[in-house]
């Protein structure tokens, strides 16, 4: 069985096992959550397509990690002004694995 979720303005496909990186969710490490925005739930011909939401439809998870991704760099540039800027960024992000789905009614 697969769900859509809805997570930090993003859309994810996940289904029980599956580890995934969303944007940073106030958990540490270890914790259960539970997302209840699910948008599709089910396997094969038996889909429940929520509109928007699937009636009681969540998926749980559990929080594996809290980190940072790699590092952007971000330039800012114009010839021949002796104009550069050069500025890094890394994304918080947090590691979880789906642990059960919820079909809802």
């Amino acid at each position: 069985m697969y769900a859509v979720i809805k997570t930090g303005g993003k859309q994810y496909r996940v289904k029980e096992g599956s580890v995934l990186r969303v944007e940073k969710l106030d958990a540490a490490a270890g914790d259960k959550i539970e997302f209840d925005q699910v948008l599709l739930v089910g396997e094969g011909s038996e889909v429940k397509i929520g509109s928007p939401l699937v009636d009681g439809g969540k998926v749980e998870a559990t929080v594996q990690a809290q980190g940072r991704g790699r590092k952007i760099d971000v330039v800012k540039f114009k010839r021949r002004k002796n104009y550069q800027r050069l500025h890094g960024h890394r994304q918080a992000f947090t590691e979880i694995r789906v642990t059960g789905i919820v079909g809802g009614n």
